[in-house]
Parts: structure tokens; sequence; C-alpha cells
């Protein structure tokens, strides 16, 4: 088993083609690196944790999702590291180590996608797979300063791909350029190429804007120029999301936390938002993972309290299961009410920057809970995100998120590729 020597990215390395040879395939001359999740012919695939890899034979087939890269013409020079058992946002891998950050080596390089995310900001790779349920395409591109995509739920088959929770699962990917992140979407999500395209309009999320600690002048400012300037600024709208899903989702009712009405740390319709994704997502982990759990009592390691969130979900009950199917349809159809067939809504996509390597889990639970109120909006809805690197703020990444209504990812894809170099040059300008 070889490593990186340089970024401790990769669980293994190899080089696997297609069968044709022909030049002409939509990715050919590109490479790409996959994520430990996939299942890979005659590989074991590890999720993230020596015990399960012990546990569990080499897979008969190869994932879909994986299959059509290939035969797109890419070349896959191995797999990644990965959060054990895909249950964090941060990376840190206590069995395999973790992969180093390339644009911030004291930080975290954001999980669960970790390896995946690194290869490709190293330059190891043109691009790479990953999956995000909770966020884990969408934090490590964010942390790593390159393009994420979370494609709609349920476009992209997840055959193959070992579950985390399926209401929420997707497969996502990431590119250093909205070119490379543009071919691989249409790959995957088998779509014809499309024309420029023009958003009805762009709403700006300003409650969640003013929660981040990055100023949000640096996140937006870019962003606003750059759509004034392509499209005009009659196409930017504001809105406070937070009341849009207060006042569209009743069903989060009995999910927001007694006596906690303070904006100042949190917006509290989307904290319950967070915590509606949290209970499903734990009910379906523990129906995919619990008796395996029980059984083998794998050793997992300390790195952000993930063994405890595991256990946690072995031991959490049924209870408002039924509510959360009912969220995640209110919150799709208030969503789509709000942007319409072509409207994008710009979010931060965390809270602030890159945390720091080993950083007590307890200082960081508030952060994770901001993190989560911002991720959960995509995950809840259905609806497709995309992470745009917006350069360096204090020496470390920062980026902005566009979604799109569910089936949009086309025209999403689309959008970032017009928008993104007009964008490059006035966040150049702020510097």
């Amino acid at each position: 088993m070889e490593k990186d020597s340089d970024y401790g990215a990769f669980t293994e390395k190899f080089l696997l083609q297609s069968s044709s040879s022909s030049h002409d395939l939509p990715l050919s001359g590109l490479t790409f690196a996959v994520k430990d999740i996939f299942d890979m012919a005659g590989y074991v695939t590890g999720f993230g944790n020596p015990d399960w890899a012990r546990t569990h034979p080499a897979a008969e087939s190869t994932a879909p999702s994986v299959s059509t890269i290939l035969e797109g013409g890419a070349t896959c020079i191995g797999r990644t590291i990965m959060d054990e058992m895909a249950y964090s946002i941060n990376g840190e891998n206590n069995h395999y180590g973790t992969p180093v950050n390339p644009c911030a080596p004291d930080r975290v390089p954001g999980g669960s996608s970790s390896g995946s995310a690194v290869v490709v900001s190293a330059g190891l790779a043109d691009f790479s797979l990953g999956t995000d349920s909770g966020g884990s395409v969408r934090v490590p591109a964010s942390y790593c300063g390159i393009f994420g995509f979370r494609p709609s739920h349920g476009v992209i088959s997840t055959s193959g791909v070992v579950p985390l929770a399926q209401s929420f699962d997707t497969v996502g990917w990431f590119a250093r350029d909205p070119v490379v992140l543009r071919r691989v979407g249409r790959a995957l999500l088998q779509i014809a190429d499309a024309h420029p395209v023009r958003p009805a309009q762009l709403i700006i999320a300003e409650d969640c804007f003013q929660l981040s600690s990055i100023p949000s002048d640096r996140v937006k400012q870019g962003l606003v120029h750059s759509v004034e300037k392509l499209f005009g600024g009659h196409v930017l709208k504001h809105a406070n999301l937070g009341d849009v899903v207060k006042d569209k989702v009743p069903s989060l009712n009995c999910f927001f936390e007694k006596g906690n009405t303070s904006q100042e740390d949190n917006i509290p319709s989307l904290a319950a938002l967070s915590s509606a994704m949290r209970t499903l997502e734990r009910h379906e982990f523990k129906n995919n993972h619990g008796e395996w759990i029980i059984t083998v009592r794998p050793d997992i390691g300390p790195a952000d309290r993930i063994n405890e969130r595991v256990w946690e979900a072995v031991r959490a009950t049924d209870e408002n299961i039924d509510i959360c199917h009912s969220v995640k349809t209110e919150l799709c159809a208030a969503l789509t009410e709000l942007l319409g067939d072509t409207g994008v809504l710009a979010i931060p996509t965390v809270p602030g920057l890159p945390p720091k390597l080993h950083t007590d889990p307890t200082s960081l639970e508030a952060y994770r809970h901001r993190a989560f109120s911002f991720l959960s909006i995509a995950v809840v809805s259905g609806f497709c995100q995309v992470v745009i690197p917006l350069g360096m703020y204090e020496g470390l990444p920062v980026s902005v998120s566009l979604l799109a209504k569910h089936g949009s990812d086309g025209f999403l894809l689309s959008l970032v590729e017009t928008l993104y170099a007009t964008l490059k040059e006035q966040v150049g300008s702020l510097k």
C-alpha cells in the first residue's frame, strides 16, 4: 500500500482505465481519484475503518458512478482516505492519517471526503469523486479552496456506495476549475451540453451571511458585483431565509429548541432544520449499520467524537421520523416557490475559516451547529449546490455556495462556468 508522501491522501494508488482507447470520449485525458466508500471490483471497500475492511469481502462489481467516469475516458489513479464511516465533516482519521490540506497545512481538510478534496487541491488528480450526505463534499471543497458539487438528491445512482442515510446520500465531485467540474457533471448526469444561462433571480440569504464569522462583504461583494456586471442589478434579490423556512415549513415546530429564540449565534428555524436532518440521518444510519456495530464493536478513533456520535445513532429512538419526511416535502416546496425555475440562492458554504487540526471537539460544537444549519438546506430540500472558491482571507481559503431547485444541475453547472471568470476578477479586486 503506497501513500502519497506529501499529502497522505490515498489509501492505495493504482491505474485503472476504460477498455476503450478513443480520444473522443468526454473525459479523455483526465485523471481522477475515488473516495474509499465506492465499490470497485476486486477491492475491499474500506469505509474509513480497518474493522470494516477486515469484516467485508472484496467487491464483485464497480459502482455505476465510477464505471460511468471510466467509460467516459478518465483514468483512475487511486482511492482516497475518508472519515470513519463518513460520520464527520473534519477529515481527521486516527487509523490511516489525516490528509494534509494543501491550502492550510495546520487546518483540517474537511470531511468526510477529505482525501478526495486534497488530491484535487494538490494537483495530484484533475477531479475526484466523493459523497455528500450532510456536507461531505461541500465542506472539504471550501476548506481546500476548490470547486465541489452536490447534485440533486436521487439524480445519480448511489448503487455500489456504502450508505450513510439514503434520504440524503449523493455522489458528488471536486475540481479545480468550472470547466472540468461541468465536464464531469455532464458525464455523471448524462446531460447534453448547454448554452450559457441567465438566472431569473439570485437571492442573497442575508441572515446566513450575517451569521458567518467571515466579513459578509468579503464573501458577498464579489458575487454581487459579478451578477450586476453579467446579468444586471435587477436579478439580485435579498431574503431572510430563516423567516421563509419558519413560515413555510410548519412541521419543523417540534424541532425548535425550547427557549432558544436568539439569532445571535444561530438562526432558530435553520437550527431546527439541522436537528430534523440529524434525526433522520441517525435513524437511517442505525438501520444500515447498527447490527454490524453492535456485533463487531469496531475500533473507532476519537477524532471529532465520531465514536460517540456513532453509538448515539445506534441507541437512537424512532421518534419524529415521519415528521422529518414531512419537513423534507415542505422545504422542497418552499424553496421551489422562492426560486422558481431558474432562480439561485446564495449562502455561505460554512460559517467560518477551516478549524485548526486537533481542535478540542467541545470548542467545535458551536461551529458544527452553525455549519449544519447552512449545510442542511440542500440536504433536506434535495436541491443541488455548488461550492465556488473565492481565494484566501487571512491566509485561509473561503468560498460561497449557490443552490438551485431539484433537477437543475445542468443549469447550475453552466451558470458557474459563465460566472466564474468575472467572479475571479471581482474577488481579486477586493484584495
